[in-house]
This record gives C-alpha cells, sequence and structure tokens, in this order.
C-alpha cells in the first residue's frame, strides 16, 4: 500500500513538473498529443455476432486511451455498416477521451450483410470530408468478411484524399486481396490478419504503434527499394551545407561528412520532431572518433538545456550510455559495458544502432546484437529546446568526427531490415550464408 502510494505521488509531482514547464513554455510531444483524425469503420453484419461485437467495442476503448482528445488533438470517429454504414461517432465531438469513450461502449450491434466498400465511402463523405482540419487522415477497417460490393473504388478515393487505410480481416472467412485492396501500400505495414475476434488484443500494441508513426512520422527515408517513415537527423540539421568536407569510405560507396570543432550541428527540436517521438523506434548512427572525452553522439535538451534523450560515448571507461525519459524519474539512463562495446574505440568505422520499445533498449554494433537493458515506461519529449549532435556533455562545444548515417526509423522491424553494409569489410549475415552455401 506504502509502495502505491508512493508511486502516485511521484506521478502526481511529474504531472505537475509537467504543467509548470507547459507554462513556462515547453511543449511535450509524443503520440498521446499529435493532432490526427482517425475513424473506425466496423464491420457490424451477422457474421460477427452480438458477443464479438462487444469484443470489437472493448478493443476500441482500449485503442483510444493511449490518445489524448479533443481538438488540438487527436479527434476519433466509428461507423458501422452492415448494408447500410451508420454514422455512430462523428468526428470533433468530444473533448475528452471520457466522453468519447462512454459513447463509444453505448454502440449497439446492427446485423446485416457486409458492404465495406459503401462503409469507406461514407466515411470520405460524412466524416472526412467535414473535418477542417488539414492534418493526418487515418481509417482502420475493421471485418471478417468478404465485402458484398466492390472495394476498390472507395479505397483508391480515400487515398486521393490523403487519407491513410488499415485492414484488419478476422477470421478464415476474409479475402486477403481483398484487404491488399483496401489498404495503403505496403501490405505488411497496412493489413493484419487475426484467427478470431479474441485474438485482436495481441495487436492492440502493434496497431498502437502504427498509428502513431503515421501522426507523428510525416518525413519518409529511401532504403534499398522502399521508404521508410522516419527521420534524417543529418538532413535535418543540415549537415550538408555546414560540413565542407567530405569523405569516401574505403571499399564502399557511402560517403561521410568530417565535422570539426568549428561547426554547430543543432536545431530546434519542434523543427526535426515536431509531433515528437513514437513508443517504439530504430536509432542508427555510422562514425568514427578518435576523441577519449565524453560526449554526447546525439542529444535532445528541454528549453533550459535539461537532456531528454542523449546516445552519450563514454570514451575514458569505454561504455557507451543511452538516456531517455522516464515516467517514474523524469529520466533514465542505460549504460552498455560488453566487451563488444569498446570495438566503438578503435578509431575506425561502426555502426550503432538502438532498438528502442517501450519495455527495453537494445544494442547493435556493427549488425551484431550486443546488449539488452530495460527501461521504465517514458514520457513525451520537450519540443521547444534543441536537438544536437556531436556535443560534449553538458557543453556546446563540437567534437570533432565523422558521421555517415545519423537517422531515427520509426517502425521498429526496420532493426531486422537494416544493416551495415557502409562499414568497410562488413558481411553480412546474408552474404555468409550464401558463401557458405
Amino acid at each position: 500500500m506504502a509502495q502505491n502510494l508512493k508511486f502516485f505521488q511521484t506521478i502526481l509531482i511529474l504531472l505537475l513538473q509537467d504543467y509548470i514547464s507547459a507554462e513556462d513554455g515547453e511543449i511535450r510531444a509524443s503520440c498521446r498529443t499529435a493532432p490526427a483524425d482517425l475513424v473506425f469503420i466496423l464491420d457490424g453484419s451477422y457474421s460477427v455476432g452480438p458477443e464479438n461485437f462487444e469484443i470489437i467495442k472493448r478493443w476500441l476503448v482500449n485503442i483510444t486511451r493511449n490518445f489524448d482528445i479533443g481538438p488540438k488533438f487527436i479527434q476519433v470517429g466509428v461507423v458501422q455498416y452492415s448494408d447500410y454504414p451508420v454514422l455512430e461517432i462523428p468526428l470533433g465531438t468530444h473533448d475528452s477521451s471520457e466522453n468519447l469513450i462512454r459513447e463509444m461502449e453505448y454502440i449497439q450491434y446492427l446485423g446485416g450483410n457486409t458492404r465495406t466498400g459503401r462503409a469507406i465511402q461514407f466515411a470520405i463523405d460524412h466524416l472526412f470530408a467535414k473535418s477542417s482540419r488539414f492534418l493526418t487522415k487515418i481509417a482502420v477497417v475493421l471485418t471478417d468478411g468478404k465485402s458484398q460490393d466492390e472495394v476498390k473504388e472507395a479505397a483508391a478515393e480515400a487515398r486521393k484524399n490523403k487519407i491513410t487505410l488499415f485492414a484488419i480481416g478476422v477470421g478464415s472467412e476474409i479475402e486477403e486481396d481483398e484487404l491488399r485492396a483496401i489498404a495503403n501500400k505496403p501490405s505488411s505495414t497496412y493489413v493484419f490478419y487475426v484467427e478470431d475476434y479474441i485474438a485482436i488484443s495481441r495487436i492492440r500494441e502493434v496497431i498502437k504503434q502504427k498509428l502513431c508513426e503515421e501522426s507523428v512520422c510525416p518525413t519518409r527515408i529511401p532504403v534499398a527499394a522502399r521508404d521508410e517513415k522516419g527521420f534524417d537527423i543529418l538532413l535535418g540539421l543540415g549537415v550538408k551545407k555546414k560540413a565542407k568536407k567530405r569523405i569516401q569510405i574505403s571499399s564502399s560507396n557511402a560517403k561521410a561528412y568530417e565535422i570539426t570543432s568549428n561547426i554547430d550541428l543543432s536545431e530546434f527540436t519542434r523543427n526535426v520532431f515536431p509531433e515528437g517521438l513514437p513508443p517504439s523506434y530504430v536509432f542508427v548512427s555510422t562514425q568514427r572518433f578518435k576523441v577519449r572525452k565524453t560526449w554526447d553522439l546525439w542529444r535532445i535538451l528541454s528549453l533550459d538545456g535539461r537532456p531528454q534523450i542523449t546516445v552519450t560515448v563514454n570514451g575514458e571507461d569505454k561504455t557507451l550510455s543511452f538516456t531517455t525519459t522516464s515516467l517514474i524519474n523524469g529520466t533514465q539512463v542505460v549504460t552498455f559495458t560488453a566487451p563488444r562495446v569498446k570495438t566503438l574505440f578503435d578509431e575506425g568505422w561502426h555502426q550503432i544502432r538502438l532498438l528502442v520499445t517501450e519495455t527495453h533498449v537494445t544494442l547493435y554494433i556493427d549488425d551484431q546484437e550486443t546488449e539488452m537493458k530495460p527501461l521504465n515506461p517514458v514520457l513525451g519529449i520537450y519540443i521547444s529546446g534543441l536537438t544536437q549532435i556531436g556535443k560534449y556533455v553538458g557543453k556546446e562545444e563540437t567534437v570533432q568526427f565523422d558521421v555517415q548515417k545519423l537517422r531515427i526509423y520509426c517502425d521498429p522491424e526496420q532493426n531486422n531490415r537494416e544493416t551495415a553494409c557502409e562499414i568497410p569489410g562488413f558481411v553480412s549475415m546474408i552474404d555468409e550464408l550464401s558463401r557458405i552455401g
């Protein structure tokens, strides 16, 4: 009991600190606060049944709890459909999650046939078209059977209106081709399948992450044959203009930048991460350095200069630290001390990759998993301060080093696709298996 009381006291203090900081002009940004119009298009046909529809409603409520609802934040609408679509909840009618959730719980199951195409078109005409906000538009279609009307034309119309479509198929009667026709591409990002309605709870966190990626990650990074949502931090901080000397990495086609002490790599965070960061992401940096002091490879500072997120190179003890926000203590720091970390200090090119999730951060060095550390729940970041690259800890002095890549990918699955092919002599696992074969 005493521990619970202490925990809630801590949360109250943090919330008060947030309030005071906001009064001082700082804004804490995250998926909770990123503005978007989000519409759920729910199958209410006979094949669903009243019991399963109650499961859908609980799932809907649990998804909605992850967002701040209001005119400045996310607005949620709901369409239920069978033979005809029914506007259950219009966009923009609620200014709190409590009122929205209460109305979701009152939705009554329809029953009838399955006309998904008509429902998508209805959402376009009667929800999105009536919204006066020019921001991210997302629709999530949840269905358990083949539509009895055409979906392609309505889905194409949605995309023409810059509406991002997700498709979730439930059960064995769904048609994969139809879901792919509804959803945006690639299907691996926008189409989901579950075996029954009980199983939709298992994809709740994935859906939350994907919805978040749409609202907080407005830019894309060209990667191989596809574009990935994310942030090219070198581009965002103007490295190409500021760093005069380019370097060709030997034995690869990659080009890098020479960063000297007279270059200031700083930018207002609101210009780099305007809506904060998603709950899970991948940080990737390829660099070489000689400095033996402690410095921040990358950091996000609050308006008063407090570190919120940092990747810190500890030159004296040859370790690497990751700092992020914390719901418990305000900030949290984990330090990676595995033997492989010492290779970063051999003055050669190396890739640092951090897979950050809501519960753990995992370090990869040159595409090799090195060490995993637990994380406490995090808070959003203040975006009124600075984002910086290559600064000594606690100072504005720039470190002299070379950097080829410094990015954040919003999709944590990019961790499985990313390689360190820009590193001289790097051999991927696929190449190694091919050689052995």
